[in-house]
């Protein structure tokens, strides 16, 4: 996900914990949002002079249509029995630029978070800030269907089969998880009826979630004051996330093993120390709120500052520890932007599909490559490097994990498996009252795999901030990444293996044609 937009969550876990900022449609009221809809289809795209993204378009994958009209971007979201409003609604922010790019900012602020290029008279590509990848949009002929304009049903069950068919028709990894949606469904529905409180429903769809154990799913309850609280996510077995005072006493045993005290930015999401045997020390906390509240931009600003602190004299570098163990996602840019800083010669970070077939899994859209390129007039590093990772390594922090591994020479990853999210999240307004928080992507290895669910593994395997090593100051990972980066390079190249539950299957590309039907 990009940051300076709507951002109700980061692109992270602790759903639980956080609360959704309130940029979302109402459902029940299809269409408030736009002003004027565009009534005559896509005629409007024809007219001399008009704005040729004037109109509806349907994403490849994503389940979702967008409506353009005038300057007024719009969202809604559909699966096979529903359309309803979508999570995002904007405004064109200046005039088009350079082909025919026009961009789009949240409602309510002043600066743009996204773009929409036009790709002839029927295609578009659209463009999160932040995000690794873009998704294909081909106009829908006929304009907005009718149901989308429809106030949507509130009743519990139509909320609960709305629910049920977002994560049917986008979720990737039911098969992975050994988890059977179809059968878990139908006996959770058969405890709704028209008396079924929004408690109630909500205890019967967070139980749906759990057996999933995916920490990049969630359901968020709209609350009094408008925004909306997670109230279900679950962690790998095994792992959780860690607390304040934790990550407090993790802080001070980092810093007893700096030579001196550590130079924050980004609001303290970012840390840049130095290790004793000019060893550099980078902590990157999330790859995201670097800025109280602005464009990526601005963001990734703040991030070169830290680099250029850090990197202000490569050659006199020994190595470099980047500590990833607290990282809560964010931005994949961000990530590919720090990667871009350590190397001289592009490599493939990774491949990016969606799932996009509500009736089959398998399928997905054709991948996106991200490329890691060396960035350009700055100072950059490429000598040896350590990371630190953990279960508490989620999101984003993976992604970046996942792209150094084809960096040469390779890092060395010290501690515990990360996670194993590592999708965009989607948010799905399934009612009045609740948010269906979901991944519906895969990172693909340069062999086709992922690393989603087991997460990606340690070379090393140490503690990380267990207990016993809290209690008594301890860092046991990041001792073992100074004393391998004090040893020299390694003899032999490190690749990162896949694990024996990885999916190799190359992912089929397809499209599937939009009905909104009962």
């Amino acid at each position: 996900m990009g940051i300076g937009q709507r951002r109700p969550v980061a692109r992270s876990v602790g759903i639980a914990a956080l609360a959704l900022a309130v940029t979302a449609g109402t459902i029940g009221t299809a269409g408030a949002a736009v002003a004027a809809p565009n009534r005559d289809g896509d005629s409007a795209a024809k007219r001399p002079g008009a704005n040729r993204l004037e109109g509806v378009w349907r994403t490849d994958g994503y389940g979702s249509i967008v409506e353009i009209h005038g300057t007024a971007f719009t969202t809604y979201d559909v699966t096979r029995i529903s359309c309803t409003p979508g999570w995002f609604s904007g405004a064109q922010v200046g005039t088009p630029g350079r082909g025919g790019v026009v961009r789009y900012g949240a409602s309510g602020k002043a600066y743009a978070t996204a773009s929409v290029t036009p790709r002839g008279r029927d295609r578009a590509v659209y463009k999160e800030d932040g995000a690794a990848s873009a998704r294909n949009l081909t106009r829908l002929p006929g304009g907005l269907p009718a149901q989308c304009r429809q106030p949507a049903p509130q009743d519990p069950l139509v909320a609960f089969d709305r629910f049920w068919a977002t994560f049917e028709e986008n979720y990737p990894f039911f098969a992975a998880k050994g988890v059977d949606w179809r059968a878990n469904g139908a006996r959770a529905r058969a405890d709704i009826t028209p008396q079924t409180t929004p408690d109630q429903l909500e205890g019967i769809l967070a139980g749906l979630l759990r057996p999933l154990a995916d920490a990049h799913v969630g359901l968020g309850r709209k609350q009094a004051d408008g925004r909306y609280h997670g109230v279900v996510a679950e962690w790998r077995s095994g792992t959780r996330e860690p607390d304040e005072h934790e990550q407090e006493q993790a802080a001070r045993a980092v810093a007893a093993q700096l030579v001196a005290p550590e130079r924050p930015f980004g609001l303290g999401r970012l840390g840049v120390g130095e290790l004793p045997g000019g060893i550099g020390y980078l902590r990157v906390s999330g790859f995201d709120d670097y800025v109280e509240d602005g464009p990526y931009q601005e963001h990734a600003a703040e991030l070169d500052k830290a680099l250029d602190l850090l990197l202000a004299h490569p050659d006199r570098l020994n190595g470099l520890v980047i500590d990833l163990r607290l990282n809560g996602g964010g931005s994949d840019e961000l990530g590919l932007r720090i990667a871009s800083r350590l190397t001289d010669r592009p490599f493939l970070a990774y491949r990016k599909v969606a799932r996009n077939d509500p009736a089959d899994p398998t399928r997905f859209t054709a991948p996106q490559p991200s490329v890691v390129r060396p960035a350009a007039g700055a100072t950059r590093y490429t000598g040896p490097v350590a990371l630190l990772t953990a279960g508490s390594t989620v999101s984003a922090g993976e992604t970046f994990t996942q792209a150094m591994a084809e960096r040469r020479p390779a890092p060395v990853r010290v501690g515990e498996n990360t996670q194993g999210v590592f999708s965009d999240l989607m948010f799905k307004p399934v009612s009045a009252d609740f948010v269906a928080v979901l991944p519906n992507e895969k990172f693909l290895t340069r062999d086709g795999g992922t690393f989603d669910g087991p997460g990606i593994p340690p070379d090393v395997r140490t503690p990380v901030f267990t207990p016993e090593e809290l209690d008594q100051g301890r860092d046991s990972a990041l001792t073992e990444a100074r004393r391998i980066l004090s040893a020299g390079p390694p003899t032999t190249d490190r690749r990162t293996p896949g694990p024996p539950t990885a999916d190799r299957r190359p992912p089929a590309a397809g499209r599937w044609p939009l009905t909104v039907s009962r």
